[in-house]
């Protein structure tokens, strides 16, 4: 039976929807795909990370290995290695340590009497008062120290260096009592030398031949003696406030 005029050459219905529901071919992954993810601000926040964290790595690397210069010392660029060679070629023995010490107590009893004498005198003479307040002057001028602060900060690293860390409030405080950290005070009494008041001043020269000017040399010294008779710093500053000498 031929076909209607409406329905000639129409397809059947069911075989349009089925092409219309197929999906479409995926697009092929190309260097597009690859240039997107690499322009992605995730991928570019990982590379980053990985970058500083890779830096952060080498500097560590370089402390351990011990490639980074050894740090200097106060002034004159003494390093912590030439502190360590002052220190260890200032160790005392216990004996010259006590001569030394008896030394210093010897000069300290003498010192008292004079100025008891001179303190009686001044009572009754005008003259003994003038020769007192000139001492006084003496002493205060020999503490007089424009290089204080350079001082104590090789003291306090040449202190560490020794492992005494915790006493570092105790060396400072002894030595400002001693001398002011001043590498030329003189006791005008007793004529002990330097920073740590050597007596006589020519014993530290077992530490190096530059001892009369020298404050690495006179802290290695000082350190030096204070090990050999009183083990660190505190047992010195402990002795010190209850004789006045050390």
């Amino acid at each position: 039976m031929p076909q209607s005029h409406r329905t000639r050459g129409r397809p059947p219905a069911s075989s349009s929807r089925r092409r219309r529901s197929q999906p479409k071919p995926s697009e092929p992954r190309g260097p597009g795909m690859l240039r997107r993810m690499l322009t992605s601000n995730i991928t570019i926040t990982v590379v980053a990370l990985g970058v500083i964290f890779a830096a952060v790595l080498l500097v560590d690397l370089e402390e351990l290995s011990g490639r980074k210069s050894t740090p200097k010392g106060a002034a004159d660029g003494l390093t912590a290695n030439d502190m360590l060679a002052k220190l260890s070629s200032s160790d005392m023995d216990p004996i010259a340590a006590d001569a030394i010490a008896m030394a210093k107590k010897r000069a300290y009893e003498q010192q008292q009497k004079e100025l008891k004498e001179l303190k009686e005198k001044a009572k009754r003479d005008a003259a003994a008062r003038k020769k007192l307040e000139a001492q006084r002057e003496r002493e205060r001028l020999a503490k007089a120290n424009p290089s204080a602060a350079q001082n104590r900060a090789y003291g306090k690293k040449m202190n560490a260096l020794k492992g005494w860390d915790r006493c570092w409030p105790s060396l400072k405080t002894l030595w400002e009592h001693e001398s002011n950290w001043n590498e030329r005070a003189v006791n005008p009494s007793s004529g002990a030398w330097g920073i740590p008041q050597a007596l006589p001043g020519d014993k530290m020269a077992s530490a190096g031949p530059d001892w009369r000017t020298s404050s690495p040399t006179q802290i290695a010294w000082g350190l030096g003696y204070i090990k050999a008779r009183y083990k660190d710093p505190c047992g010195a500053w402990a002795f010190w406030q209850s004789h006045n000498w050390y």
